[in-house]
């Protein structure tokens, strides 16, 4: 693992919603944007750079279904937003991953600036609406 300087997202405790399933789960996502980020840098060939991105929607799609059953189970009232929310980047990850494959794009620094940037958004944002709703229910 490269240093915090040479990490494109280092985790910072603003990003915690203090819930502890939930920062754990959105730590890994930050490490594996960090090691998608690191083996674009390194020149990982293309096969490489796949699995790491295909490893990065099928954790982002299993973080998603936990957070959206936590949600559900205690009747979030902004489900609905939430979730479309979720649906909208896991099409436009997964349209990147087809044309990735299809050699139509190759990774970017913009596509590594979109995905710490939509993360950062997403939790300061969006995340963190629920959190007051899911600690008055006990959830930590």
């Amino acid at each position: 693992m490269a240093t915090a300087t040479t990490l494109l997202f280092p985790w910072k405790d603003a990003y915690s919603v203090n819930i502890g399933v939930v920062d754990s789960q959105h730590k890994v996502l930050v490490n594996l944007i960090n090691e998608l980020h690191q083996a674009m840098m390194a020149g990982t060939g293309k096969e490489q750079l796949g699995r790491i991105l295909s490893n990065l929607i099928k954790y982002t799609q299993g973080h998603f279904n936990a957070e959206e059953g936590i949600l559900l189970s205690h009747q979030y009232p902004n489900f609905v937003d939430h979730k479309a929310e979720h649906d909208r980047f896991t099409q436009t990850i997964l349209d990147f991953q087809d044309k990735f494959q299809r050699n139509e794009i190759g990774l970017s620094i913009e596509l590594m600036d979109f995905l710490k940037d939509w993360l950062v958004r997403h939790i300061m944002g969006v995340d963190k609406k629920y959190v007051p709703h899911l600690n008055a229910r006990g959830v930590h």
